[in-house]
Formats: structure tokens, sequence, C-alpha cells
């Protein structure tokens, strides 16, 4: 497996990953194309998973994104490592049949615990199909009171791996917001199935689309991300070889796409990134934006919950909290090290974005 190998002196892997993560200027001027570019995007926070597309997209809101969903041009669903993600209408099915059997197949002994077997199940996807064909769509509230009236218990977690399995099979995704609730629809009623890839067209596919937005990266970061298996990946990643630029450092062979292995000014800028951001998420080992020693407080409580953290030259500073008090959002910052004046003022800006993308005043405490 090889491609054009690249001089490491020169190279700065932050500024590489800001640069084809889109975080830093950006070449997509929506949110679907901006999916599509990033294949899938994490979305297990709703709201922060929306502010993941809005950094990336200097004049776009939270009502555009809200836009983009209802309009379908892109969708909310688990998928990889069977978390939740945005991915763009026209990926959703093949990325399904690529990743979910495996998942699926992982979670027997989980679902067994719950006592959901093959017959449940069968069950559960006649009460989906009855309830949402047609266009309808439903809360979470709503579909939990249905498979009781069934008498499927919802509780212990049940209602959850139901819905959990119903996304992976293909039957139901996410629909619009209904006030502040989520809605629930058919997949293949709220976006028709229009692109087909045999599995190693979409193996290559989803390789490609990872090392564009996320080089650079190593095949271990894609195994992690995918979750695929590590001959699958290795397999995507040789048939893209020849479109990436790949170069060591530390004995970890990094590949990233040709056409931005140029980019190596240091990024004086600051970001806001929300807690589950691709840029902390995108891969399995952080020590290059993100030192060992505040590891901790990214993730606190050791439970899988990110902390929302400050980007500063590439590097994970500090983490930020945010409140909405009176029409105004507050935000927190608590920097590993103090700003500096300078440091402060960039903070300032950065928060700034935010709240355009609200359309709320900003309050800095």
């Amino acid at each position: 497996m090889t491609g054009p190998k690249r001089d490491t002196i020169l190279l700065n892997i932050p500024s590489l990953r800001l640069h084809n993560q889109q975080i830093a200027g950006t070449g997509c001027d929506s949110p679907g194309g901006l999916i599509k570019y990033l294949v899938a995007m994490q979305a297990q926070d709703y709201t922060g998973a929306k502010w993941s597309i809005g950094l990336r997209l200097p004049d776009a809101t939270d009502a555009d994104v809200e836009k983009a969903i209802a309009d379908r041009a892109i969708v909310r669903t688990w998928l990889m490592r069977g978390t939740l993600h945005f991915v763009a209408a026209e990926d959703v099915h093949w990325i399904l049949e690529l990743v979910a059997p495996r998942i699926i197949a992982g979670s027997v002994t989980r679902h067994q615990q719950l006592d959901l077997d093959n017959g449940t199940f069968a069950h559960c996807k006649d009460i989906f199909l009855n309830a949402l064909q047609g266009g309808k769509q439903l809360t979470r509230s709503d579909i939990y009171a249905l498979l009781e009236k069934a008498h499927i218990s919802t509780t212990g977690q049940r209602g959850y791996h139901i819905l959990w399995w119903a996304a992976l099979e293909g039957l139901i995704c996410f629909g619009p917001q209904d006030g502040k609730q989520q809605t629930f629809v058919l997949l293949d009623e709220w976006v028709p199935k229009k692109k087909i890839l045999g599995r190693d067209q979409a193996l290559a596919e989803l390789a490609r689309r990872y090392f564009a937005s996320r080089g650079p990266a190593t095949l271990q970061d894609f195994v992690w991300w995918s979750g695929l298996k590590i001959t699958e990946a290795r397999a995507g990643l040789l048939a893209v070889a020849s479109e990436l630029v790949q170069f060591t450092v530390d004995g970890q062979t990094y590949w990233m796409p040709s056409d931005t292995a140029n980019v190596c000014e240091k990024m004086q800028r600051i970001y806001l990134l929300p807690g589950f951001d691709e840029y902390m998420l995108g891969y399995k080992d952080r020590t290059a934006i993100l030192h060992p020693q505040y590891a901790h407080q990214i993730v606190p409580w050791n439970n899988g919950m990110f902390s929302s953290t400050i980007v500063m030259d590439g590097r994970i500073a500090g983490t930020w909290r945010r409140t909405f008090k009176r029409g105004s959002v507050i935000i927190r910052p608590q920097p590993f090290v103090e700003f500096t004046d300078k440091q402060l003022e960039q903070f300032s800006a950065a928060a700034d974005h935010y709240g355009r993308f609200l359309g709320m005043p900003v309050i800095i405490e």
C-alpha cells in the first residue's frame, strides 16, 4: 500500500486537519454540501452537532441547518459505531449497507439481556410501517406509546434499542423537529435510495472521503472511526492510495489528500467546538491535538461525554460552557492556561461567530 511520500519537516498535523475538516476556511457553501464532503458528522448532541456545521460555514445559521434537515438534504440517524451522525441524504443508504450489519451482529448479547429477539423486532417493524407509512412523522413518545399498546415494553433501555435497531436496519431515521421534539419517519419514504454501490466501491468511497476530510490520519484512525474490520478498512485505503500522500511521524504512517499537502501555515486563530466535534472524534489517536495531561478535562467523568473545547493554533487549549439567559447566550471559557489579551480578543471573535449562528447576543463571563 503506497502513495507519494512527503517530507515531514514542514508538516503541521493540526493545521492540515483544520484545513481539511473545513474549520479553517471552507470550500463548502451549504449544510448539505458540507456533510457530503465530510461523509458523516457526529450528532449525538443535536444542538452541538448543528454548531459543528455552523462553525464550518461562516454565514450559516441554526435555521439554515434546520432547513437542510426539513428539506431532506441531510439526515440524522445511527451510523458509524452505532452512534448518531448527520449524513447526506444521497449517502445514507449505501453507508448503512456497509457498516450496519457488523454493528447489529455485535449487539446480540445486549439484545438478549433486554429480551429483544427476532420475533419482537419483526413485530416492531410491522408497527413502524403501519404507523409511519404515507409520510407520517411521530415523536419518540408517540412511538413508545404505540409499542406499549402492543404489549412491547420500552422500559430499561428497550425503547432506545428498538429505535436503534430499526434505524440501523434502514427502516427509520430522524425527521424534522416538532417543536422541541424530534420526529421519526420511514427512511425509504423520507429519502428514497438513489445511489447503489457495491461493497468494494463503498469501501473505496468511504476511505476516499474520510482521508480527504480528516487527513492527516492513520489506518488505525479510519478503522476506529468507521467501525470496519481492519482488513476492509485497509482494502478501502489501498483502493484510493494513489490519490493520497503518505508520511511517517514517530513510526506512524499518515495519509492525506495530495491537493492539500502544501498547507503548512500555523493557524493563528481560536475556534469554539462543541463536545462531539469530528475534530476530536474523527481519530483514534488524538495526541496531535490534545496533550495527554488535559485528556481528563475533555471527558471529565470518563463516560464518553465530551466537553465543548477551545481550539487554539490547532490544539485543544481549554473548554467552554454556554447557558441562555434573557435572550442572550452566556459563554464561560475555561482555558488550560490563562488567555493573553490577544487570545481573549480571538476568543471573543469566536464567541461572536457562535452568537451570529444562534441569532443571539453573546456575553462572556
